[in-house]
């Protein structure tokens, strides 16, 4: 196992289209939800501990070696909005190219033909850490920083919030990212071990997929979800 490949892949230059989506904290800005650093920190910890949570555990599965097929199925079944999938799988589509590019491997070109249009990102997350040599902990820590990061860089530019409150957000979160990671990887190792999907998370957070529909149907966005 290579650590530096955590790096490359939590790297937030990494080309897997990250960047153009808010993780939800568009919408949370409009409605007045996000104003500045202290209501960030209350948004992520709250995805970190549904959305986030979810993520890390489909990540830690697929490393472990889970039928993505039926990961993607509980992904789907793990998120009603239909805008949220379609943006899961725009980003799974984006990583794959990404991974497939930086770590061949015939598990993710199997994946690839299976979902032509994209498998749900934490999935492809997962299937990418495996072609790296890293382990379900890495994964989860990848999908569930990659939960509150994309919201905090998000507020930088939507409210010119200062870059450093963000990252100091982003840091008084690190002990809560450790925990979730692990509860993750031990769904995930539940789920391989015979108790099948069921055993994995499904923290739920209706704001975010009700405002998701709502952003969709927005005419101008600075996010893409």
């Amino acid at each position: 196992m290579s650590r530096a490949a955590l790096l490359v892949l939590a790297d937030g230059r990494f080309p897997a289209g990250g960047h153009a989506h808010s993780g939800g904290a568009e919408a949370a800005v409009k409605a007045g939800r996000i104003t500045g650093a202290e209501s960030l920190e209350s948004f992520c910890r709250g995805r970190l501990h549904t959305a986030g949570l979810v993520s890390a555990a489909l990540a830690a599965a697929a490393v472990l070696g889970m039928d993505p097929r039926q990961l993607d199925d509980a992904a789907d079944a793990r998120t009603p909005s239909p805008a949220l999938r379609t943006a899961a799988r725009k980003l799974g589509r984006q990583l794959m190219r990404a991974a497939r590019a930086t770590w061949p491997s015939s598990e993710l070109d199997a994946l690839a033909r299976a979902f032509p249009k994209g498998a749900h990102q934490p999935v492809v997350l997962g299937l990418t850490a495996r072609a790296a040599g890293l382990e379900p902990v890495d994964a989860a820590h990848c999908a569930a920083y990659e939960s509150v990061s994309g919201p905090a860089s998000a507020t930088v530019r939507l409210l010119s919030l200062d870059p450093f409150d963000a990252t100091g957000v982003l840091a008084r979160l690190a002990p809560e990212l450790d925990r979730v990671a692990d509860r993750a990887v031990e769904a995930a190792r539940r789920a391989v071990s015979g108790e099948g999907a069921d055993a994995l998370p499904s923290a739920s957070a209706p704001l975010l997929e009700i405002a998701a529909e709502t952003h969709a149907a927005w005419p101008v966005r600075l996010f893409a979800s």
